[in-house]
């Protein structure tokens, strides 16, 4: 049965609605290359998706990350012992921060929106409105997996996640189908946001307690200010790099970038699936042991899962972008296989120990740290590799983050790094991951894979 428990958990339910939600956005890039649609109509579909991921990524994520751990324990509502069929002022009150922050951006783009420019258009870019109401809609629904999370209703996540992604699939895919502007499809993405979001009042009406706390909002605030900014920052390398390449192509250029991007997500999915579920183990403190024991044990399992599958599309991402796109998008291979590489990096979990343990200011200066590097790597590596460079060092700077986090444990919290990381299959498989790569670069098999131009 699909919820139940004997195979559903906070972790597997969190990534199982992830990985539904990259494996739709998927399957519509793939029909919408499939029906012949213009790389111009993909490429403003996806610079949509793109403005309003980019204006929200980093405070949505970063309120959510703060409330996990303070879901449980906090100073103003104190520790819960028992979780399920409560109603919690926890869970109002961060519907109250991401509905105020969400109203917010959408009115602050309504006022930019006429000096706003892409893909060479000024003033009122082509579905910016459109966009604004996806934005405003879809940001507060991101609290329903995790209203299911805490509230120990995996198994509805994934029941919530399938249908809500059918529902976006034949949203985005049926217009277009029946001739209808792209702009149609976003239109009916929004709905299904609407939707989305009538579903998250009632989960409010049955799990939170409506009593607004000003005290309580301080802390998610104190807590989260810093994840925010880390997040902003370190997770700006990919949106810096898709902004470059919309000042530099026009959206044709912009389509097939993004494409290459396709595999990234999926790894971040299950990463971050883990790390959310995670955060609220750290509220007992007498368990630190067993939850980084936790920790070791799943991100192992997800290593098992997606170190081969990372392997198997270096070697075959030329000709599986051929084939389930079409030859135009052959292109977006050389981008594809140099983010695979970033599972090095996204399969660690030192910032989760840290946002656990309420210690988020070194998460923020390595983050700015991570910043200056990424663009002198970047400056560096374009003059040889073009475009290809620039992903690249985004690559080497995510892994040189991961690593000061991991000394900054072992120095200052005296924890182990084979505490929480399964250290020697972790070496293995970076060791063939390599050795792969090394193999295609030397001409061994398809050089061009790699350090083709854009």
């Amino acid at each position: 049965m699909l919820g139940s428990k004997r195979y559903v958990n906070s972790v597997t339910g969190l990534q199982a609605i992830n990985i539904l939600r990259f494996l739709t956005f998927l399957i519509i890039s793939i029909v919408f290359t499939k029906i012949g649609l213009s790389k111009e109509q993909i490429g403003l579909f996806e610079v949509s998706l793109f403005i309003a991921g980019t204006a929200s990524f980093f405070w949505v994520n970063g309120f959510i990350q703060a409330f996990l751990p303070l879901y449980r324990s906090n100073k103003t509502f104190g520790e819960k012992e028992q979780l399920v069929g409560v109603k919690s002022p926890e869970v109002f009150n961060i519907y109250v921060i991401i509905m105020f922050f969400s109203l917010m951006v959408f009115f602050i783009g309504l006022l930019i929106q006429g000096n706003f420019s892409v893909f060479g258009y000024k003033g009122n870019v082509p579905l910016l409105n459109v966009t604004l109401w996806y934005l405003l809609l879809s940001s507060p629904a991101n609290l329903v997996e995790y209203i299911y999370m805490v509230q120990d209703k995996s198994g509805n996540t994934v029941s919530y996640g399938l249908g809500t992604s059918i529902l976006q699939l034949i949203a985005a895919i049926l217009p277009v189908i029946l001739g209808y502007d792209i702009v149609w499809s976003l239109r009916c993405l929004v709905l299904v946001s609407l939707l989305k979001n009538l579903w998250l009042i009632t989960l409010l009406y049955n799990y939170a307690e409506i009593k607004f706390s000003f005290p309580f909002i301080k802390e998610v605030l104190a807590l989260s200010v810093p994840i925010i900014f880390s997040v902003l920052v370190s997770g700006s390398a990919q949106y810096i790099d898709g902004l470059v390449v919309t000042t530099h192509y026009g959206a044709e250029g912009f389509a097939i970038f993004r494409y290459g991007q396709k595999e990234l997500p999926l790894v971040i999915m299950m990463a971050a699936g883990l790390h959310s579920a995670l955060l609220v183990e750290f509220s007992n403190k007498d368990k630190l042991k067993d939850t980084y024991a936790k920790i070791k044990k799943k991100s192992l399992r997800i290593m098992h899962y997606m170190y081969p599958f990372s392997i198997f599309m270096l070697l075959f991402a030329k000709p599986i972008f051929k084939g389930i796109f079409n030859p135009e998008f052959t292109r977006s291979a050389d981008v594809f296989v140099i983010y695979l590489l970033a599972i090095a990096s996204r399969i660690l979990f030192p910032h989760t120990i840290l946002i656990g343990l309420k210690k988020t200011r070194i998460i923020l200066w390595v983050s700015i740290i991570e910043v200056f590097v990424n663009i002198f790597l970047s400056l560096w590596l374009v003059n040889d590799y073009g475009v290809v460079g620039v992903a690249l060092a985004t690559i080497v700077t995510f892994f040189i983050s991961k690593v000061s986090l991991i000394a900054y444990n072992y120095f200052k919290l005296e924890l182990k790094p084979q505490d929480y990381i399964p250290v020697t299959w972790y070496l293995i498989y970076n060791f063939i991951l390599a050795a792969v790569f090394i193999i295609l670069d030397r001409g061994v098999l398809d050089s061009d894979l790699f350090f083709s131009r854009f």
